[in-house]
């Protein structure tokens, strides 16, 4: 951290010294750095006035009004009168809170934020305090523009008892009405994020994002070692550290956040200018549905089995395994603009083979999650563990999910992974269970669903990431309730056998055709995805966009009972003797 002195009533000095490597630095090239220390990259805490200042556009924030709450709500007092605390830190703060409450925009997107002030009582949570953030939530919701919350805590104020607790439940409730209202709620982690706070509504957000080194959790450090005789390991509740267990979103260096949040933000329509200050805008009316699908580019998904070459089915397996096939990252870079992957699975982990986050495809907000089998070299690859989530990833999945389902954004899966992770720490974490409640929450999700078997469709792990709407495969790609290989073992007692067994379980994209497994069929370029992944991308994003185009007109009532139909009529006799061309 980085500690500015500045002596009473004297000029700030010239020069300031990082407190981590000890390097002095030119104050005005260290406020050029946001206060960042330009050599070892260490970030300085900001006041609730600076936040507002850095992050909203210039010229656009508006305060909000204030709340008056009773300052002294118990007549507390320790070493000293709780109303002379509150007289000092007003007095060094120019705050009457530890909270600042603004609108106004970020990267031209409207916004209302919530930032908290460390330098007033510890940015401790108390009655005005939660009545700050509540009022923003609130604001949030009458306007229908995104809510910011930067966080910056000791926990709860312990001078006003179990009001201060009290706190934690009401700024809850009011993000609980933003969810139902489909708002999205973005928590910014700074350093530290602690207490009543981290356990309420910082960590209730559908994107979390940290600064670096930013330290949250629910005990501090010393609490836990003193309670438990245990020494934490290094770097522990670190933004790093939470990154790496699953819970938070992502690690953003300050001179990035503003870029970072207005990419998130744009997830949301901005609404009306003339709604956007009414205290009780007028509900828009219903849109018209359209009668029928909206007509799609001819040629870009390849509908009948006879548009289609047949091939071996064994060397399909092979294609569709090809190391050099683009992964679900390869596609988001060529064809979202935007994409920012979100991590974690807020419970304990952040699964590599899964990622996923929103990104504008054609200029359409979509929530992409995909297996993520590897990239460049085999270390990668078993980071990633080659594309077999474990229960995580699959939770993961779920929120991202979840979070499309509020914001009414379209999901795209991309599909390709051998299967679900078959390790023993899977089995104890829930494997099982984490695949059954995908598979649930998929079926009943309000929003169209579009999934693309873009290399191997293994088993339950595929499954879990493709109860959708349209189910699409690559020309090259393949989908199968076991591998060939663990088919020729157990059936042929022969892994040998494993080309004969391809073929008996119809893996490849024309025979899925016929079956009716899959919608239709993504073209690649001659040889493979493998060979040119810009023009695979562009096919990609050609059926994509077409299968997008007609599910946009329909209702969710269409939709789920669409869906439904879809996969209750696999191996009913009918669909067998239409499949089978016998009607």
């Amino acid at each position: 951290m980085v500690e500015v002195e500045i002596p009473h009533n004297a000029e700030p000095p010239a020069w300031v010294r990082c407190d981590s490597c000890v390097t002095l630095i030119y104050a005005k090239r260290f406020t050029r750095a946001l206060k960042v220390c330009p050599d070892c990259g260490s970030h300085t805490r900001l006041t609730a006035r600076q936040r507002l200042e850095h992050l909203l556009d210039a010229g656009t924030a508006v305060p909000l009004d204030p709340v008056e709450c009773e300052p002294d709500p118990l007549g507390f007092s320790d070493t000293r009168p709780y109303v002379d605390r509150l007289v000092d830190a007003r007095a060094a703060t120019g705050q009457r809170t530890a909270v600042l409450c603004a609108r106004g925009t970020i990267e031209g997107r409207p916004v209302v934020v919530a930032a908290m002030d460390f330098g007033f009582l510890g940015g401790s949570l108390g009655c005005g305090e939660g009545a700050l953030i509540t009022a923003a939530a609130h604001t949030s919701l009458r306007m229908r523009v995104p809510l910011l919350l930067v966080t910056a805590s000791g926990g709860a104020r312990m001078q006003e008892g179990v009001l201060s607790l009290m706190q934690m439940a009401k700024t809850t409730n009011a993000l609980a009405e933003l969810d139902e209202a489909g708002i999205l709620v973005i928590s910014l982690i700074t350093d530290p994020t602690y207490g009543g706070v981290a356990a309420s509504f910082a960590t209730l957000a559908d994107v979390i994002i940290a600064e670096p080194g930013a330290r949250l959790g629910f005990a501090g450090p010393r609490v836990i070692e003193h309670t438990t005789g245990e020494t934490l390991p290094e770097g522990f509740q670190t933004a790093e550290f939470l990154l790496s267990h699953g819970l938070v979103d992502d690690v953003v260096p300050r001179a990035a956040l503003r870029a970072t949040l207005g990419q998130l933000l744009a997830l949301q329509p901005a609404p009306d200018p003339e709604q956007a200050v009414d205290p009780e805008p007028a509900p828009e009316p219903d849109a018209p549905v359209s009668a029928a699908p909206a007509t799609t580019a001819g040629g870009a998904i390849l509908r009948r089995p006879e548009e289609l070459t047949g091939g071996d089915s064994w060397a399909t397996v092979q294609l569709a395994r090809h190391p050099d096939r683009p992964t679900t990252l390869d596609y988001a870079a060529h064809l979202l603009d935007g994409f920012h992957e979100l991590h974690g699975d807020r419970i304990a982990e952040d699964c590599a083979a899964v990622v996923g986050g929103p990104g504008l495809l054609n200029g359409r907000p979509v929530m992409l999650i995909g297996h993520q089998k590897g990239g460049a070299g085999l270390v990668e690859r078993k980071r990633r563990r080659f594309g077999m989530p474990n229960p995580g990833g699959y939770r993961k999945a779920a929120r991202l999910m979840r979070m499309a389902a509020k914001l009414g954004l379209p999901v795209i899966t991309l599909i390709d992974t051998p299967g679900a992770n078959p390790g023993p720490d899977a089995e104890r974490t829930g494997q099982a269970g984490a695949i059954a409640a995908n598979l649930r929450l998929m079926a009943r999700l309000p929003v169209p669903i579009v999934a693309v078997v873009t290399g191997e469709g293994g088993s339950g792990g595929a499954l879990a990431l493709a109860v959708a709407d349209r189910v699409l495969i690559s020309a090259n790609g393949i989908y199968s309730v076991i591998s060939p290989e663990g088919c020729a073992a157990i059936l042929w007692k022969d892994a040998a056998a494993a080309p004969t067994a391809a073929e008996a379980l119809r893996v490849d994209a024309r025979q899925l055709l016929e079956l009716g497994i899959v919608d239709g069929v993504v073209p690649e370029p001659p040889g493979g995805a493998h060979t040119d992944h810009p023009r695979s991308a562009a096919l990609l994003g050609a059926a994509l966009t077409a299968a997008l185009n007609e599910l946009d007109p329909w209702e969710p009532e269409r939709l789920l009972r669409d869906r439904s139909s879809r996969f209750h009529r696999f191996g009913t006799a009918h669909n067998l003797s239409v499949e089978r061309g016998a009607l």
